[in-house]
């Protein structure tokens, strides 16, 4: 039998906004025997998990804990403060804008999304009129999305508060950041933010599993005024629970704790500041790269302005076929996986073909950034693709700066 030449044996690179490459170190602290969930290290490791979380999110305010993906996140934060006729603001710059809003209209609230598309931020004025016209206070949240994955665009957060506090509009800001936490800056109490979603499984760097929501004594004051709270989304008892399993609404996820505390540790240990710095720098490099390759022929990146990009994805263009051609081909043949475009077509449509994603969050430097960029320039040579030159150059150039 003949088999086809590759090059993907090896270690395979994950490079998809998400689930991230999960570092050994987390690996090692999940492959372990099942401890007590009543007692003694387990229980304890909690208590620094949860101070912890608080450290990453910039805050020293209330966490709860979930055993859910990011979805599951999205639907305990809106069960917590919205109820049925209730109505929230959505303004949406991708895909993921639509998923949260459509978890509000199922709980059996009303949204009103503002649609900026899929390659631009919030346009500030607008949400402000939304706000000055809601003069009965109708809105009782407005739902942000921080790091869109779809687009990669990043939005102003800061700036929306600034704005909802400027109508002097009583709008819970709650904020989407399971794309951007431990990625792109974020500080939840310095921006005045009252309830915030992320996940274990993109910056936090641990499989996916485990989601988790921040909240303000604002949120909490609102929760209280709710008529009823699902017992197993309340973030109450969690957040302050009087025995060790109301942590989780039941059993803990024992060895996600344990991977969460490594993860953590590695966070902590390099520094918010360090770790803000990095993603930001390996995004220029990778920036830099698709910018030359961009120069001739049909590569392009979703995001226009660079300060409007995540530095945790960037989404990019090659026209149909040519995007899922350059994923089947890095993946085939040398053992790198990019992610699929999202939301920038439909699945049905030709056109989907012509999108993909790079993630570059979490356990990434500058070796493995440019093992990806290496891949790409090699499949656009691969499949034919014109492309300009020096795209690897420009990359390297960006990693030797100081």
């Amino acid at each position: 039998m003949t088999r086809q030449k590759t090059l993907a044996a090896g270690r395979e690179y994950l490079a998809i906004p998400g689930p991230s490459v999960i570092p050994d170190a987390v690996l090692q602290a999940m492959h372990r025997a099942a401890p007590n969930i009543y007692a003694g290290e387990l229980v304890d490791m909690t208590h620094s998990v949860v101070a912890d979380l608080r450290r990453v999110a910039r805050t020293s305010q209330h966490v709860a804990i979930y055993i859910a993906n990011g979805h599951g996140a999205w639907e305990a934060a809106l069960s917590n403060v919205i109820g049925p006729g209730d109505r929230v603001l959505v303004p949406a710059t991708g895909r993921f804008a639509h998923g949260w809003a459509d978890q509000c209209r199922g709980l059996g609230a009303e949204t009103e999304i503002i649609e900026f598309g899929r390659a631009s931020t919030f346009d500030l004025d607008r949400i402000g009129a939304a706000l000055k016209a809601d003069t009965g206070h109708r809105f009782k949240a407005v739902l942000a999305t921080h790091v869109d994955t779809s687009s990669s665009v990043r939005n102003d957060i800061a700036g929306l508060r600034r704005v909802i506090d400027e109508c002097g509009h009583p709008a819970l800001l709650m904020v989407d950041c399971i794309a951007s936490l431990g990625c792109d800056v974020f500080e939840m109490d310095a921006w005045g933010v009252d309830v915030m979603v992320s996940a274990c499984q993109k910056g936090l760097m641990v499989p996916p599993g485990v989601s988790f929501v921040w909240f303000s004594d604002r949120a909490a004051e609102a929760r209280a005024r709710m008529a009823r709270v699902s017992r197993y989304w309340d973030w109450a008892p969690r957040a302050n629970p009087a025995e060790y399993y109301q942590h989780f609404g039941g059993t803990a996820p024992t060895h996600h704790i344990f991977g969460l505390r490594a993860a953590l540790d590695m966070i902590l240990g390099e520094g918010m500041e360090q770790v803000w710095a990095r993603h930001a720098h390996l995004a220029r490099a990778v920036w830099a790269a698709c910018e030359t390759w961009g120069q001739e022929g049909p590569f392009a990146l979703n995001i226009a302005d660079p300060s409007l990009r995540s530095h945790a994805v960037t989404a990019a263009r090659l026209g149909a076929p040519h995007g899922t051609a350059l994923r089947e081909w890095v993946a085939g043949q040398i053992g790198l996986t990019l992610g699929i475009g999202l939301g920038m077509a439909e699945s049905n449509d030709p056109a989907w073909h012509g999108f993909f994603r790079l993630g570059h969050m979490g356990h990434v430097n500058g070796q493995m950034i440019m093992g990806m960029l290496g891949g790409i320039e090699a499949g656009l040579c691969a499949i034919g693709v014109p492309h300009g030159k020096g795209g690897l150059e420009a990359a390297a150039k960006v990693l030797a700066e100081g």
